[in-house]
């Protein structure tokens, strides 16, 4: 235990290799805590090592105790062999950002087992499911609640990247099927008129999560923000108790009742000029359908968004704000605002 902390704080140190030789060691000691299996998964990763750190990640599924938020299957577990005549089952096996970053990989998926005669089934989370019920490829796309399901082999959504050749050149484009027109229509009576830049804000994700301390933003930080003239539109569901006092306060227009699923939530990115947000499932949503999305990252980020630069392979409509060593978001937000000046003003001018 003592070496694994150690290890961890050389990773948030960014002290990388010192960290992979620590939990080298240990894995040596205890060779089947596959725990400690991801924990040199994410610093590979984390690194820019995808192809050794999808690898490691692979040896979770040797575990006799499968993970708790991935489904008990009596059925082969697929590892991107040919297949024929067979059905396959691809579930979500992390969170809503999770799925959503790697379903660019479903329709590829598909395509290749119907070469052989094979079909692709689709399992996520049920607030996902409008979302993703049209996703090409895809034979069936059902919900997670859903009841007795029939298919020959299963595979873990995020092993997907591991069946086809990777480099950051040939990371496919995401893909997310454009949200109905009737949404959009009610989103954008619900909106009112675009006279102003619309900005969607997400200053917090899930409390449950086990970095939201470092991910997440008391939405009091945002104030420099919102003395700007755009129109601020939450895309917050269920606010911590600590921000709504600020958010009642405020003048951002909070119409998260009505997002009630992920499709829901699409079409009112889709009425937006630019997205705000932290590293939650917004900042996937937003930029898979597209989006300009704006990241505000920890000194530490999810491995997606890398080490450096503002711009992720993942999204090209994506801009990266990232905490310095000093791990403050005050500096971060200060900048955003410098940039969302220049956003005004280029709408104001041409209204684009």
């Amino acid at each position: 235990m003592a070496l694994n902390n150690k290890a961890r704080a050389l990773r948030e140190l960014h002290r990388f290799d010192e960290a992979i030789e620590i939990f080298l060691r240990v894995k040596a000691l205890i060779p089947d805590d596959f725990v400690l299996e991801r924990e040199i998964e994410h610093t590979l990763l984390l690194t820019g090592n995808f192809k050794a750190g999808w690898a490691r990640r692979e040896a979770q599924w040797r575990d006799p105790v499968l993970p708790g938020y991935y489904p008990k299957f009596d059925r082969p577990i697929w590892l991107g062999e040919e297949i024929e005549g067979k059905t396959l089952l691809i579930c979500a096996d992390e969170g809503f950002g999770d799925a959503i970053h790697y379903m660019r990989y479903v329709p590829m998926v598909a395509a290749r087992v119907a070469a052989r005669g094979s079909r692709v089934i689709l399992l996520v989370h049920t607030a996902l499911h409008p979302l993703l019920s049209a996703l090409p490829g895809v034979s069936q796309c059902l919900p997670r609640s859903s009841g007795t399901l029939e298919f020959d082999l299963h595979c873990p959504i995020s092993s997907l990247p591991l069946f086809f050749p990777w480099s950051t050149d040939t990371i496919p484009a995401p893909y997310l099927p454009l949200p109905d027109q009737s949404r959009l229509r009610a989103w954008e009576d619900r909106l009112g008129p675009h006279d102003k830049l619309r900005v969607g804000l997400s200053w917090s994700g899930d409390p449950g999560h086990a970095n939201d301390h470092n991910r997440s933003i008391p939405l009091r930080m945002f104030s420099g923000l919102l003395d700007t003239d755009a129109i601020f539109v939450s895309l917050k569901k269920d606010p911590n108790p600590g921000d709504k006092p600020d958010l009642q306060e405020s003048d951002i227009i909070d119409l998260t009742a009505h997002l009630t699923d992920f499709a829901e939530t699409a079409a009112l990115v889709a009425c937006l000029d630019l997205v705000i947000t932290v590293d939650t499932s917004v900042a996937h949503l937003a930029a898979a359908l597209g989006q300009p999305t704006w990241i505000l990252l920890p000194y530490t980020p999810d491995f997606r968004w890398l080490l450096e630069g503002d711009e992720s392979p993942w999204y090209p409509t994506a801009k990266l704000f990232r905490q310095n060593e000093s791990r403050d978001y005050a500096s971060v937000l200060r900048r955003v605002r410098d940039e969302l000046e220049k956003q005004i003003a280029k709408f104001d001018a041409t209204g684009a």
